[in-house]
């Protein structure tokens, strides 16, 4: 049976990573045997006879990781292998000798077992379609014809080209060009569509054909027309390509990407969504919007009154899961509680370890690995006490995981964008202003969040090394679990802030289009409808199956609207703000009405207001001109209908059905017509004389 505990391998790499063995081995509770100095090359024996029993091993490494792989498959190693990069993220500073918590920090959190999401399975037999307009198409679609299934299309105005000597793919022109799908799966719609005439001589001619539409389907597109993509957010479109036509390392870079793409591949499914907690619309109304408003692919489409999100176009960026109030659309990669577990043990175990002051940097994986590595190997390498958190995507980060951080002990945050963000922030932006207006209205210190929209290193390094004299952080305090929805997640982190604040106001106003706050009823003209409870996705509002009462739980409202939409007497309006009482956990009685009895049977019905309401209202209508009608409103609905059928109304009864008519009925009609004017004629009536 493995062994649970992990066999920890770290190396200072020639003395230039400078290792603190025993506060690194008490932060983890761990042995480290005695740290390598050139674990990848004189002392590889080391990782062999780590390799020879049964824990799962962590290496202190990324750099050298195909080596350790290649060698582990070797020796038939079945437990867990994994790395963590402590050398660049850590030792490599000049601040390395003060790491030693840093490096802990890493080590433990590269331990946690996070699960992954689930996969979707992408199928390309490599079918290209290349667009164009000139000579770059034409050599681009014969260069891929050569190992896969290629199409070429002219689009537009086209510049003179020669015919190929051998037609080794078709070609045809189009006027203009639509698309839809996804990587393996692409419909694209041409107008205009004609095929290359074969008998075009010094240039290509193509067959006139003013009204034709062609259809064609693709695995993969070539766009090289230098025109406006034909997607969103195009880089972030897989099986999508549009390079700039007037660059030839582009354009050829381009072309040996396509050819890896045939076959079958794995997709990461980046977004789990439920459909019970969303608050997109009820009833067609709308309220909530935030997930359509900030997807930059197009891959969430209304549905009904959820949505619907397309997880073979979704690229990842996590916008819908950073926006949405309720935590309907959660990201995966990883799960929003799995992202505060790292961060919970990041935070505590760099306690352990006797550090201070820590300062957290969000960053990708791609831009933001190179960014962390440039700055270690040219510049200063990261300050001691900021520690990097490695995520799939920036834009990901919601207003859930920021106060997560705060709360576990984190004095400042920063989050790394890449040049690919651009465009694509706004929810990003939102979250960190408004978690920002709720640290420093708890008297936390301001700029607890900045983005950092910088691709120079050294101007990246120079923003990162001010957090170097960050001071007074307090030792993290929150202790929670972090476990739950986002919703659970947010009312824990808000709790533990609260507690631990400098200023603990009981309440506190936030900005319009936050996901907290209240309800301004107006009682004079609420009429107990509850039409508003039937509204609530977030079963913020309440109402009472024994007595007309409406209620209201604070802590559940997401401020999606729809109330406020629904309302047939426009009584409600929105309250930005949060309440850090006990009172917004409990629902509060907003207002209350005797039951209005039925004034046949007695049985209570509804709202004395509510049908009092609707008494007056149709008092005027041509329907209730009399007591008797007025008096079946005061009814309930088992005495209504009686009552009408007592009154000769029965509603099951109706005008007697006319009886269909025939050919025979209009012979018989039109004869006796006939004789009726000859009746007339002669007797002079036909005005005739």
């Amino acid at each position: 049976m493995a062994d649970d505990s992990w066999k920890v391998l770290i190396c200072d790499c020639e003395g230039t990573n400078p290792l603190d063995e025993k506060r690194i081995a008490a932060a983890l509770d761990s042995d480290l045997s005695g740290p390598a100095t050139n674990l990848c090359r004189r002392q590889l024996d080391r990782f062999e006879t780590a390799l020879q029993g049964s824990s799962p091993i962590l290496v202190g490494c990324t750099q050298e990781a195909p080596l350790f792989l290649e060698t582990a498959e070797g020796k038939n190693f079945e437990p867990q292998l994994r790395f963590t990069n402590i050398r660049e993220k850590s030792g490599w500073s000049k601040q390395g000798r003060d790491a030693a918590p840093k490096m802990a920090a890493l080590l433990a959190e590269a331990m946690l077992n996070i699960g992954g999401p689930g996969s979707l399975t992408l199928e390309s037999d490599g079918v290209v379609l290349v667009m164009g307009r000139d000579q770059v198409a034409v050599d681009a679609a014969r260069r891929l014809g050569e190992r896969m299934d290629v199409t070429l299309v002219l689009v537009g105005a086209v510049a003179e080209i020669s015919p190929p000597r051998t037609v080794e793919v078709p070609i045809f022109h189009a006027e203009s060009v639509e698309a839809v799908g996804y990587f393996g799966n692409f419909l694209i719609t041409f107008q205009s569509f004609a095929a290359a005439e074969a008998s075009s001589k010094d240039s290509l001619v193509f067959e006139p054909s003013p009204s034709a539409i062609g259809k064609s389907d693709a695995d993969i597109v070539l766009d090289l027309r230098g025109d406006t993509p034909l997607f969103s957010a195009p880089k972030k479109r897989d099986g999508y390509l549009n390079p700039d036509p007037g660059d030839p390392l582009a354009v050829a870079t381009a072309l040996f990407e396509i050819t890896d793409f045939a076959g079958a591949f794995e997709k990461p499914s980046y977004v789990d969504y439920n459909g019970s907690l969303c608050a997109h619309s009820r009833n067609q109304i709308i309220g909530c919007s935030r997930c359509l408003d900030s997807c930059p692919t197009g891959a969430i489409m209304p549905d009904g009154d959820g949505v619907a999100i397309d997880s073979y176009v979704c690229a990842g960026c996590g916008n819908c899961a950073s926006v949405c109030p309720t935590g309907a659309a959660s990201y995966a990669l990883p799960r929003a509680d799995a992202l505060s577990r790292r961060l919970r043990t990041l935070l505590t175990t760099y306690e352990i370890a006797g550090g201070k002051n820590p300062a957290l940097l969000f960053h990708d994986m791609e831009h933001g690995e190179e960014m962390i590595d440039t700055i270690a190997r040219y510049y200063d390498g990261l300050p001691s006490n900021v520690i990097p958190v490695a995520v799939n995507a920036a834009t990901q980060i919601g207003l859930d995981t920021l106060l997560a951080a705060g709360a576990f002990g984190a004095g400042a945050v920063r989050i790394l964008l890449s040049p690919q963000d651009s465009g694509e922030t706004d929810g990003l932006v939102d979250a960190a202003n408004l978690a920002n207006h709720i640290l420093s209205g708890l008297g936390h210190a301001g700029g607890f969040v900045e983005l950092v929209d910088d691709s120079d290193p050294e101007s990246v390094a120079r923003t990162l090394w001010r957090l170097a004299g960050l001071k007074d952080v307090p030792v993290p305090g929150a202790m929670f679990t972090p476990v739950g929805d986002k919703r659970g997640l947010l009312t824990l982190s808000l709790g533990a802030l609260h507690a631990e604040a400098p200023n603990p106001v009981d309440a506190m106003t936030l900005p319009d289009g936050a996901p907290f706050g209240s309800l301004d009823v107006n009682l004079d003209t609420c009429t107990l409808c509850l039409s508003c409870v039937g509204a609530c996705p977030a079963n913020a509002l309440q109402d009472n199956p024994e007595y007309p009462r409406l209620s209201f739980v604070e802590n559940a409202c997401v401020q999606c609207g729809l109330c406020v939409k629904t309302c047939p007497e426009d009584a409600i309006a929105l309250v930005p703000r949060i309440d850090f009482t006990n009172a917004a956990l409990n629902a509060r009685t907003i207002k209350e009405d005797e039951p209005f009895e039925c004034v046949k049977c007695g049985e209570p019905f509804g709202a004395r207001s509510s049908i009092e309401s609707v008494v007056e209202k149709m008092s005027g209508h041509a329907m209730f001109q009399t007591a008797a009608a007025l008096d079946r409103l005061k009814m309930c609905a088992n005495c209504r209908v009686i009552d009408m059928a007592e009154a000769g109304g029965d509603p099951f009864t109706g005008a007697p059905r006319p009886l269909p008519r025939t050919t025979d009925d209009d012979l018989r009609e039109r004869e006796q017509a006939r004789i009726q004017a000859n009746d007339n004629a002669r007797s002079g009536k036909d005005g005739t004389e």
